[in-house]
């Protein structure tokens, strides 16, 4: 049952125009699932952000930060509470030098462009992320050999009690698709981003290049949350699902990509509990025939 009073005071918080009642999630999601989000609200400013998380807490409300949604299942009952979408209204930058100061809601492939404009290369890897700036700090994003820990140098962020730290460098503490905010839990604001001088023609080349291996290799015409599982040490993912025969495998519209195989991509109409059953499904397949426990990339949030 919708809390009127969270929605109205929130409603006031943010304005009309940027709080949704009972909202499909389906349609904030790169996978097309997920149920109604009781109250979804895009705050247009970190003072925004900050009186909406008060807002949660006083009412003992819980709240779940999203991106763009193209790293997230949510299941099909949808979520009790409050989702806080920071994505097109934090999607501000600012360039100094060799320096971009950027938004947290700022796609990454908008960055690599804006990047690309000022003559600056370090951030190609990042170009064909379908993310937004913060998820991937946060997660420490990758590809390719390139990866946020190295070009991050700073990042404002918010704790859950709606206070405004900044950490700086080896204060991440990056690891493989993890970082100090994820682990302790925060919203990230914005982050500095440090790239270096090059020719524009050399960093287009290498955007056309990872590009090209991308459509080449990924499903990126279908529904999908980019890579599922995490890569396990010694391993590559896509390979194992393949070597357990799942390419292709299906469960309802959900299915193991023919393309590849570390992805799930959705078909048709699939739901949430199709997706999360065959993610199931694989992780137990590649248990038993290799022994190897897979992780979870993408982040599945909801009412079970």
């Amino acid at each position: 049952m919708i809390n009127e009073k969270v929605a109205g005071l929130i409603r006031n918080i943010a304005g009309e125009e940027n709080i949704k009642i009972n909202e499909p999630m389906k349609l904030h999601t790169s996978f097309k699932v997920g149920g109604p989000a009781d109250i979804l609200v895009k705050p247009a400013s970190a003072v925004e952000l900050a009186k909406i998380v008060d807002v949660c807490n006083s009412f003992d409300m819980g709240f779940y930060i999203m991106g763009n949604g193209t790293n997230l299942v949510v299941r099909d009952k949808g979520v009790r509470g409050v989702v806080i979408k920071i994505f097109e209204n934090f999607s501000g930058y600012c360039v100094k030098g060799d320096v971009i100061e950027a938004e947290a809601g700022l796609l990454l492939s908008r960055i690599s462009n804006i990047a690309l404009q000022h003559n600056l290369s370090g951030f190609e890897f990042a170009s064909g992320i379908p993310g937004t700036l913060g998820g991937a700090v946060a997660m420490n994003a990758g590809a390719y050999g390139g990866e946020m820990k190295d070009v991050i140098l700073a990042t404002d962020y918010m704790d859950k009690n709606g206070h405004v730290h900044t950490v700086e460098g080896d204060k991440h503490e990056f690891g493989y698709r993890t970082s100090f905010i994820q682990r302790e839990g925060g919203i990230i604001l914005k982050s500095v981003i440090k790239l270096k001088k090059a020719d524009k023609s050399e960093i287009e080349a290498k955007i056309t290049d990872l590009t090209k291996k991308r459509t080449d290799k990924q499903p990126l015409d279908m529904p999908s949350a980019g890579s599922v599982f995490k890569r396990p040490e010694g391993h590559f993912t896509g390979k194992l699902i393949e070597d357990c025969g799942l390419r292709g495998y299906r469960i309802g519209d959900a299915e193991v990509s023919c393309k590849h195989c570390g992805f799930i991509v959705n078909a048709g109409d699939a739901t949430a509990a199709e997706i999360i059953k065959l993610i199931e499904y694989i992780k137990s397949e590649v248990r038993g025939r290799f022994g190897v426990e897979l992780q979870t990339e993408v982040r599945i949030i909801g009412e079970e």
